[in-house]
């Protein structure tokens, strides 16, 4: 199974031993999250990607409205170069929400998917290494071709929860990277969706990567308790909702997958087999002792990983 992990970290020394780790554990990628009017991954990736040698690198996600996506690419450009092995960049973009956008940056909200809808042609167009011109009503762009290393298209991927974005996705993306999404919203909602654009499109099939906080506690009870104060904010965000309401379930503290150690492997599974391509784990610690949670929710996330 395909099976990456949340990256970040306050030092230089934790981002690098941290990458360093988590490909010698046979890990599949790195998911680094960006926030609107917070930090920036990419020098992070960066440092993690000259340490490393064949782990995916990902942002999850880098928000659209905080950078036009002409200077998106060509920092893209950029990490890939410093990374210096082509291939093992992706990158995960989306328009966040409306309260981030509007009450941080003070942009106009009004029209996200339209505006991810002429980002994402933009920006893919870019990196593959095309000469851009567009003008629609969001952008006017005439740019290109930039010089990928290696020649490498470096691969896109939307934050797409909805309809309108996941058919985005399909039609000019690689895929989605998803969050707060279980496996009965990629079944019924984000794969039929996706796929059917991809294949409307004459695309391959998509990636759909599944990003869920996990923990493996043999207290069901105590560990979703622990989700609900850690993850309380994504349930208020109506884009989180939507999703939540798709998959059945009111509230973050229900999408979390936790349980014991057969539990947690039997619904990352189901993820697998609703249509994931992709796991995306963010382990959470439950309990007075964090750091003995932690540990025992790594080790069985790099069991499946190397299975």
């Amino acid at each position: 199974m395909r099976i990456g992990l949340t990256g970040g970290g306050t030092t230089a020394d934790r981002i690098v031993s941290q990458a360093e780790r988590a490909e010698a554990d046979g890990f599949t990628s790195v998911w680094y999250p960006g926030a609107a009017g917070g930090g920036d991954p990419l020098p992070a990736m960066t440092l993690a990607g000259r340490a490393t040698s064949t782990i995916e690198l990902g942002t999850a996600v880098l928000q659209t409205y905080t950078c036009h996506p002409l200077l998106q690419a060509s920092r893209a450009v950029a990490t890939a170069s410093a990374i210096g092995a082509p291939g093992r960049l992706t990158l995960g973009v989306g328009p966040s929400h409306q309260g981030p956008v509007e009450n941080k940056l003070g942009l106009s909200y009004d029209t996200p998917g339209r505006h991810t809808d002429e980002y994402a042609q933009i920006l893919t167009g870019l990196l593959r290494g095309e000469q851009v011109s567009f003008a629609g009503q969001e952008f006017r762009v005439d740019a290109g071709p930039l010089a990928l290393p290696g020649e490498a298209e470096i691969p896109v991927l939307i934050g797409a929860l909805g309809p309108r974005l996941l058919r985005v996705a399909g039609a000019y993306t690689a895929g989605t990277i998803l969050w707060m999404t279980n496996a009965t919203a990629i079944e019924g909602h984000v794969a039929p969706a996706i796929r059917k654009a991809a294949a409307d499109a004459g695309r391959p099939a998509p990636r759909i990567v599944a990003g869920l906080p996990v923990a493996v506690h043999d207290d069901v009870a105590e560990a979703r308790s622990a989700a609900a104060q850690q993850y309380r904010a994504y349930g208020e965000l109506p884009n989180y909702q939507r999703i939540l309401s798709r998959g059945g379930i009111s509230g973050p503290a229900e999408a979390v997958i936790v349980g014991d150690e057969d539990s947690v492997a039997a619904q990352i599974r189901g993820l697998f087999e609703a249509g994931a391509t992709d796991f995306w784990a963010a382990p959470f610690p439950v309990g007075d002792d964090r750091a003995a949670s932690r540990s025992r929710t790594r080790a069985l996330l790099a069991s499946l990983a190397r299975d």
